[in-house]
Parts: structure tokens; C-alpha cells; sequence
């Protein structure tokens, strides 16, 4: 006994007469765009760039037109405005860590990363100090930042979402009214707020206080819209099953949730690790090791950076741009360990 199978029917892909096209429309707008730069005023490297999405979109859509009819120019139109604009965004994205990576790889060496500035300044050779006593700060006022700051996010967004009490208009108006407050008031706040009217004086655990006012509203609104995407079925089989609503949220919703709280957590650490304004008035600058979190000023990255930057020297600038690439290679290993940690657990279960 014989069986066919029948190969299953692709109607979106794309025909080899559509492939060429494609590749045809591709051509020719590099042609008209080349062409354009050379006889008109027109020049350089963004002149190439929408000039060459502009006249991609004309023949492209004329390629639609002739096939399809104007019925396709619409989607056509759709679909280059997408990827116009995830390409400019991409280009940003990408050109700024071209810079960063280009121009602090240069300054990189072991005892950049492994020596302290104690006996070195900013102006002196590259080779000499480095800022591992910034790393370590950082992660610190990073550790304080998270500790307060993703319980307040995630117990106000399950609030939200899950409680909708009475207070929920209101709290919803603060956070997003948080979400815009500069990065300077919050370390104006904890400086007049605290060290003007306590015996406190700027340490680690200050600074991560100023940290937590900015991530608290950025992991609450993220939160807040993962947990909306939580199947209310869910909610309602917990509920069913004679389960309490605190059960059904712990047991279900946040376990269901798992991955995009985890999503919020970083989006929230990446809001905070390159701040210096609030840290120029909350921690100070400090040149060496201090692993007391409520005592004495911290050294940090972005105080690194800001001080490399208005040194004005070859050397200091030279520091600034390699403690941004170290800064930024420091978010990203978080960034990949959480994911990593995320995605396990989410496997076990």
C-alpha cells in the first residue's frame, strides 16, 4: 500500500521570479543612488543611506504595482517603513558600540583592570592603575539597587494588576510620573532629604537608595505589562481549584511570569548602571577599595568616566573610553547570567 504525502502549500514564501525582482529593485537603487551622489550636491554617507531607502521604496513599489496591482503598495509601504526604521535603530545601536569598543580597546590591558588608582592619577600612562575598585562599586551600588528596588517594582505591579484597590489610580499616577524624573533629582533628594538632616554622609548605600527611586518605576511599568499578558484562564484554573488569590498569584501568575520579570530586572539595572549625576552628590569619588556600603565615599564607573572626560588629557580621555567599554562588558555578563538562570529554571519546571 502506497502513501503520498503532500507537500504542505507556502503561499507567503518567496518565488524565485519574486527573489529576482527583489534583487533586480536592489541593484537598481544602488545604481540610482550612486548616480544621484555624483551629479548633485548631495554627498555623504547619509545622503547614501536614504537616498538608497527612498529610491529602494519608488522601484520597489513599482515592482508591486505591475504584479499585484495597487492593492500591494500599502504593505509594500508597511514594510519598508519597518525596516527603515529598525535599520536606523540598529545603526545607532551598533555605531555607538563600534565607537566604544574602538576606541577603548586601546587602553585595555591586565592591570587596568586589576589595580586601583590609589598610587596613580588620571593623567598618568594607561599602563599605570586601573579601576577595579570602580567595578566593585559599581556592583555594589547595583546589588543595593536591585535589593530594594525589584520587590518594591514587582509587589506594586502585582498590586496593579492582581489587587486593583482603591489606591491603584494613584499609585499608577506616581509611577508613571516617576518614570520621568531626572536622574539629578533623585541624588538632590537623598543629599537634602538625608545627608543634609542626618549624621549620614555619602557612602555606597546612599547612592543605591538614589539608584532605587529611578529602577523602582522601570521595573514596576515593566512588570506591570508582563503580568497583563498572563492568560486569565490561569487565573481563573487556580481560582477554580479552590486556591486563594495570594496562592493563585504566587503559585501561577508569577511563576508563569518568570521570564519577563526577569526581562524587567534588567531593562531596570540598565536604566541605572551608567548614572552619574545621582552619584556626584550621594557617593563622592573615592581612588581605592571600600567595602563598607554605610561608610565613606565609592569609587564607581561613571564617576571614572566623568572624571577622564573633563580631565581633558590623551590619558584621562584614554580611561574614560575604556571604563565605558568595561562598563557596558559588565551589564552585558549580568545581563547573560540572568537570562541563563531565567531559562534554567523555566527548563527544571
Amino acid at each position: 500500500m502506497s502513501t503520498t504525502t503532500v507537500k504542505p502549500i507556502k503561499p507567503w514564501a518567496a518565488s524565485p521570479k519574486d527573489r529576482a525582482m527583489t534583487g533586480l529593485s536592489f541593484f537598481l537603487s544602488l545604481a540610482v543612488t550612486a548616480l544621484i551622489v555624483e551629479t548633485t550636491p548631495m554627498k555623504g554617507k547619509l545622503a547614501y543611506f536614504f537616498l538608497f531607502f527612498l529610491s529602494w521604496f519608488i522601484i520597489d513599489s513599482l515592482f508591486v504595482i505591475g504584479k499585484s496591482g495597487t492593492k500591494g503598495v500599502r504593505d509594500a509601504l508597511a514594510a519598508k517603513v519597518t525596516l527603515l526604521g529598525a535599520t536606523i535603530v540598529s545603526l545607532a545601536v551598533f555605531s555607538i558600540l563600534w565607537a566604544t569598543v574602538s576606541r577603548g580597546i586601546k587602553g585595555l590591558n591586565f592591570n587596568f583592570l586589576t589595580e586601583n588608582m590609589r598610587n596613580a592619577s588620571l593623567f598618568d600612562p594607561i599602563g599605570k592603575g586601573g579601576i577595579l575598585h570602580a567595578i566593585l562599586g559599581t556592583l555594589m551600588l547595583i546589588a543595593i539597587a536591585v535589593f530594594f528596588s525589584v520587590p518594591m517594582g514587582i509587589l506594586t505591579a502585582l498590586y496593579l494588576t492582581e489587587i486593583k484597590g482603591k489606591a491603584a489610580p494613584l499609585i499608577q499616577f506616581l509611577v508613571q510620573a516617576m518614570s520621568g524624573v531626572p536622574s539629578v533629582v533623585a541624588g538632590l533628594f537623598i543629599y537634602a532629604a538625608i545627608i543634609l538632616n542626618t549624621p549620614l554622609r555619602s557612602s555606597a548605600f546612599l547612592g543605591g537608595l538614589a539608584l532605587t527611586i529611578l529602577m523602582v518605576p522601570t521595573v514596576t511599568r515593566t512588570a506591570q505589562e508582563v503580568l497583563n499578558l498572563v492568560p486569565r484562564d490561569l487565573r481563573e484554573a487556580g481560582l477554580a481549584m479552590g486556591a486563594t488569590q495570594w496562592k493563585t498569584v504566587a503559585l501561577v501568575v508569577v511563576p508563569a511570569a518568570r521570564s519577563g520579570l526577569i526581562t524587567a530586572t534588567i531593562l531596570g539595572i540598565a536604566r541605572i548602571a551608567g548614572e552619574t549625576a545621582p552619584l556626584l552628590f550621594t557617593v563622592g569619588v573615592f581612588d581605592s577599595y571600600n567595602f563598607n556600603p554605610f561608610k565613606g565615599d565609592q569609587g564607581t564607573i561613571p564617576t571614572v568616566v566623568w572624571r577622564g572626560l573633563i580631565g581633558g588629557t590623551p590619558e584621562s580621555v584614554q580611561r574614560a573610553w575604556t571604563s565605558i567599554m568595561v562598563l557596558l562588558t559588565v551589564v552585558l555578563i549580568m545581563f547573560i547570567t540572568a537570562r541563563a538562570f531565567g531559562t534554567k529554571a523555566m527548563k527544571k519546571k
